[in-house]
């Protein structure tokens, strides 16, 4: 099929009102062909959390010579139900999906939406259905209304198999519908949230970075709140565990928030689950000190493994983005889709200390000139844990909301990986 032309992104307005205590946003969306346009009216709510409510949509011809409108990729949405606010079927039904038959009148109706039933629906569709198509050389559109764990069950499934030379990256265009979208945030950190509407009617696209962890031979996937296990997949070259990744892989205080907020009861409270499991770590009951996590962690730099000289850690995070949340930026050095890595780290502290520390995070990212953190770019990460941990909590590791526990001999090892296989829609 031929693909949609480029388009101006200076047709992509986005304007505010006021009327009747009520604040609209206002998205032109340019059709197929550049020819025609849709002006998408949202009501937005004054929690900034709720997805908008397309009030009105119109369409119009922006200019007197009509031109042919070229073909479109095979495009497919999933709906990823279980994310977030668990509105994506909602938000698909009132917003998304009118402003799709709009903006596609001829084609809306040949597009394919995947409702998940499980936890493992978009890794079953991208490891078969989407993968096999990508591989023949069919050019795919996927739009996601999800968090960060739909892209990466997208990015794990597609890298699931050696890809032929046909294989072209499917584009996914990202509806933010998850409990902190990093990678979305990160991708449009200065731009207004208009939830990825504008990006449905764009052709512009950039590969999506990605890195690989690989782990010992014992790593199991913790699932189902931690109340069972799962063997991970297998690189088939060397054997070991993997898991793919884009965003985060993290241990210590951030993968165990992470994990501890993993549960339907703290899911209620959106992004603020985190700082509620961060303020339970940090202060524990019995008056101790937050834990010192132990391993040895080193880095890798080109070719070059350099070891941390400390023994004992709080928080370790490598990360390809710049925002965990919109307003927590973790890696200012990083822009969007630069393919960069960093790393975030510092010692054992207090309580007080820590949420410090963080804070400043939500401040523009100032933790990175505090001289208790440890920040660069980096190539890798290593973490051997050699029998220091005895305790399974103080071995989960974090990769893109993922837990993964190693055993008590453990490692996980992550590096960049240089393959394409998705690509991201941009504005």
């Amino acid at each position: 099929m031929a693909e949609p032309q480029t388009l101006d992104n200076n047709v992509n307005r986005r304007e505010e009102s006021q009327s009747d205590d009520k604040n609209y946003l206002t998205v032109t969306l340019p059709g197929p062909g550049g020819s025609s346009a849709a002006d998408a009216i949202l009501e937005l709510y004054e929690d900034v959390t709720k997805h908008p409510r397309l009030a009105k949509i119109t369409k119009h011809l922006t200019s007197d010579t009509k031109e042919a409108a070229p073909g479109i990729r095979e495009t497919h949405v999933i709906l990823s139900v279980g994310s977030g606010h668990q509105k994506a079927a909602v938000f698909y039904d009132e917003c998304v999906g009118p402003l799709l038959a709009a903006l596609y009148a001829n084609d809306y109706q040949k597009f394919h939406v995947h409702t998940t039933t499980s936890a493992t629906s978009v890794l079953e569709l991208a490891n078969g259905t989407l993968f096999t198509k990508a591989n023949a050389g069919t050019a795919l559109r996927i739009i996601v209304l999800s968090g960060d764990g739909g892209i990466i069950d997208l990015v794990n499934g597609l890298s699931s198999h050696a890809t032929s030379a046909s294989y072209i990256a499917p584009q996914v265009v990202l509806i933010p519908l998850g409990t902190a979208n990093a990678l979305y945030h990160s991708i449009n950190p200065a731009e207004q949230n208009t939830w990825g509407l504008a990006a449905l009617a764009s052709s512009q696209s950039s590969p999506l970075p990605i890195f690989t962890a690989s782990f010992s031979p014992g790593a199991r996937l913790l699932v189902d709140e931690a109340r069972s296990e799962e063997e991970l997949a297998t690189d088939p070259s060397s054997g070991r565990p993997i898991l793919h990744g884009a965003v985060v892989c993290s241990w210590g205080m951030h993968a165990s928030l992470v994990a501890d907020s993993d549960t339907a009861e703290y899911r209620k409270f959106g992004v603020e689950r985190f700082k509620m499991a961060a303020k339970e770590a940090l202060y524990p009951a019995d008056g101790s000190a937050p834990h010192a996590y132990k391993a040895k962690v080193s880095v890798l730099k080109g070719d070059e493994w350099t070891s941390l000289k400390e023994e004992e850690h709080m928080y370790v995070l490598a990360t390809m983005v710049s925002n965990l949340e919109q307003p927590f930026c973790i890696s200012p050095h990083s822009r969007p889709l630069d393919g960069t890595m960093h790393l975030v780290h510092f010692g054992p502290t207090s309580g007080d200390e820590a949420m410090r520390l963080m804070g400043l995070a939500y401040q523009g990212g100032k933790h990175i000139d505090d001289p208790a953190i440890r920040y660069e770019a980096i190539d890798g990460l290593r973490i051997k844990f050699q029998g220091k941990e005895e305790q399974g909590q103080w071995r989960r590791i974090c990769v893109d909301g993922k837990i993964v526990r190693v055993e008590t001999d453990g490692w996980v090892e992550l590096r960049k990986d240089a393959r394409r296989v998705l690509d991201v829609v941009t504005v």
